[in-house]
C-alpha cells in the first residue's frame, strides 16, 4: 500500500494512523501498510463518482483502502477504511499517550493494550483518544464500573445477542485474549484522563 519512504528507512518498522472524516481511526502496523495487495484508492475507474459502500451506502472518497487478494477479505486483519482525510506516520503511544496502561502494568494488561490498539481502537476511545464510532471505554466512567466483567466479555464476543448496532462480533477471541482485554480495561480505571473536564 505504501511504497515510498525515506532513504535508508524501512516503512515496515513504522506505525501509521489512518483517519476518516467521521472520526474513525485505524492503526496500521508498518508491515501491514507495505503488504502486497493493499492500495489507497483515490478514484473508482468503473463509476464516475464513487460506488456507495458499506451499510450506510457511503461515498468512500476522497481516499479508500482496498485489498486485491482473495486471502485479504477478512476485515479484522485487512481493514478497509474509507473517507480518509489523513494518513499519519506516528507511533501509537505518541499519538495517543493516554491510552497506555503504563510500563508498570501487568503483562496481561499490556497484552490487552496491544489487543485494544489492533482491534478496538478503530471505533472506541480510551480517555477520549481514539475512534469516535463507539463509546469511550474509560471516561467519564470505565465500562467495568457499570457493566459486570462477564457481561463485557459476552458482549465483545457477540454484541448482536444483546442489541442491534454497529459493533461487529469477535467470535475468534480466545478466553486468554478476553482476559487480557479485561485486565487492560481494569488497569485504565486508575488512569483516567478527561481533557474536556
Amino acid at each position: 500500500m505504501l511504497e515510498a519512504g525515506f532513504p535508508g528507512e524501512s516503512l515496515a518498522d513504522k506505525e501509521f494512523v489512518l483517519r476518516a472524516k467521521d472520526g474513525y481511526a485505524v492503526y496500521f502496523r508498518g508491515e501491514l501498510a507495505v503488504t502486497e495487495g493493499g492500495y489507497v484508492a483515490f478514484e473508482d475507474l468503473d463509476v464516475p463518482s464513487w460506488e456507495p459502500i458499506g451499510p450506510q451506502r457511503a461515498d468512500p472518497s476522497p481516499f479508500y483502502v482496498v485489498w486485491s487478494k482473495p486471502e485479504q477479505a477478512e476485515l479484522e486483519a485487512y481493514p478497509r477504511p474509507w473517507q480518509l482525510v489523513k494518513i499519519e506516520m506516528v507511533r501509537f503511544d505518541v499519538a495517543y499517550p493516554h491510552t497506555s496502561p503504563g510500563s508498570a502494568a501487568s503483562t496481561a494488561a499490556l497484552a490487552g493494550y496491544a489487543l485494544f490498539r489492533d482491534r478496538c481502537f478503530k471505533c472506541h476511545a480510551i480517555n477520549r483518544e481514539g475512534g469516535r464510532v463507539g463509546p469511550d471505554l474509560a471516561v467519564p466512567k470505565n465500562v467495568l464500573e457499570y457493566r459486570p466483567v462477564a457481561q463485557v466479555r459476552a458482549y465483545v464476543k457477540d454484541p448482536l445477542s444483546f442489541r442491534y448496532g454497529n459493533m461487529p462480533p469477535h467470535p475468534d477471541l480466545t478466553e486468554g485474549q478476553l482476559d487480557a482485554l479485561v485486565a487492560y480495561l481494569e488497569a485504565m480505571k486508575d488512569r483516567k484522563y478527561d481533557p474536556g473536564k
